[in-house]
């Protein structure tokens, strides 16, 4: 570790948690230089969703490489584009009678989100943009100021004008009605929110805790921007790619965005990042918003590939069930270590244990390292454990990293 205490700049973080040097990873599992074998409950921050290396994915990469297909090419026609693009109406909109624009951005999560932004400023003519309270949306200029957690502000970046935190979902508990309080700021012309361009959300907030929406609140807060012209921005970079059961985290809810954010596991690893447009709202003139890495034709091969998990239901419902057991386990820890205070949350395969007492969490996850299981922190306070293993992870590896989690605590309490 040494090279990197050395050379590399501060900003460094998961290597922090997780100080080791990794080498291989085959689906759950990731091995370091020294041979020691890892439960991965972390995935890449949610980029992993079809494991490390999927052998399929890897074989279409390989044929792809040796015949010297191209790598780069801005947003020029490739065969490789055009087999993703078709391949993703085929399998993914056209089943779910979803008409959208594919727009690609720059390669990662925080560039989609800069241009749907900037696209519902555009053809709204306002400035305003709501996000909401916990929510996260990338660190660039744009998506940081949409991004509530003060950690990652100085007042040296720039401010969050022109941008309004709502209360999420159950921000005050049960008892208050989040979306009808939005709604009445909306049409308050004296509330001092001013008519927005859009409003962005996460259906599930991931570096925010994991709080899951309800299809309530959803279908209140989708009613609101229809019957005031605001543009739906869903951002599911992180919990989209069947994270939580479907392949879009909005499904359940039976909720049609204007614009949906994706990236992380679209390509499979590989940097890739796209917005998902309503035609009407594809306004864009040429090259108007543009990005040197917009076309990563290698990420178009790997996720071509991978878009193979969803030609039926049976990768769906295995991920529902799979989801059952990490929730099933976890609230059964609530209830047998009481002292911690404990409470879970989450849809699918994404679950947070939140652990309220100061640094406990952070701890508990130090020691699960040690027991070869990798495992981060999420929420304001790194107060919650956050449950994100592959979507592929066999079920005995899936126990396996679970009975671990349990070891400690119930060596600790």
């Amino acid at each position: 570790m040494k090279v990197f205490e050395s050379l590399e700049s501060e900003v460094r973080s998961y290597i922090r948690s997780f100080p080791a040097v990794f080498d291989t990873a085959d689906n759950a599992l990731i091995w370091d230089i020294e041979g020691n074998e890892y439960i991965d409950f972390f995935s890449g921050a949610g980029t992993l969703n079809y494991g490390h290396n999927p052998d399929a994915m890897l074989n279409a990469i390989s044929c792809y490489l040796s015949r010297k297909g191209i790598l780069h090419s801005l947003d020029k026609a490739t065969l490789a584009k055009e087999a993703f693009i078709k391949k993703f109406n085929q399998v993914i909109l056209e089943p779910r009678q979803l008409e959208y624009k594919i727009q690609f951005t720059g390669p990662t999560g925080t560039n989609a989100v800069e241009a749907a932004v900037k696209l519902a400023r555009r053809v709204t003519g306002r400035r305003n943009v709501i996000a909401f309270t916990r929510g996260y949306h990338g660190l660039t200029a744009g998506a940081l100021a949409l991004t509530g957690n003060d950690y990652y502000h100085q007042s040296t970046y720039g401010g969050r004008s022109d941008v309004y935190h709502a209360p999420y979902d159950q921000y005050f508990g049960s008892e208050v009605d989040t979306a009808s309080y939005l709604k009445q700021l909306i049409e308050d012309s004296s509330s001092g929110v001013a008519l927005p361009a859009a409003i962005i959300l996460e259906t599930v907030q991931g570096e925010g805790g994991i709080y899951p929406a309800s299809k309530q609140w959803l279908n209140q807060i989708a009613d609101i921007c229809q019957q005031h012209d605001i543009l739906l921005i869903i951002d599911d970079i992180q919990v989209g790619n069947g994270r939580t059961g479907k392949f879009f985290s909005f499904e359940f809810a039976n909720i049609t965005p204007d614009i949906v954010c994706m990236s992380k596991s679209i390509g499979g690893g590989l940097p890739l990042a796209l917005n998902l447009i309503k035609p009407k709202w594809d306004q864009w003139l040429p090259g108007e918003h543009t990005g040197t890495f917009r076309g990563n034709n290698l990420a178009f091969v790997a996720a071509t590939q991978l878009l193979d998990f969803w030609k039926d239901t049976e990768f769906s419902t295995e991920v529902e069930r799979k989801g059952q057991v990490i929730g099933g386990r976890l609230h059964e820890w609530v209830k047998a270590f009481p002292a911690l205070n404990m409470s879970a949350r989450g849809r699918g395969m994404v679950w947070g244990l939140e652990i309220p007492e100061n640094n406990v969490a952070k701890h508990i996850s130090k020691q699960l390292f040690d027991e070869k299981l990798l495992l981060e922190c999420c929420g304001a306070k790194d107060s919650v454990l956050k449950f994100l293993p592959p979507l592929t992870i066999e079920r005995d590896t899936l126990v396996q990293g679970l009975d671990r989690v349990e070891k400690i605590f119930k060596q600790m309490y």
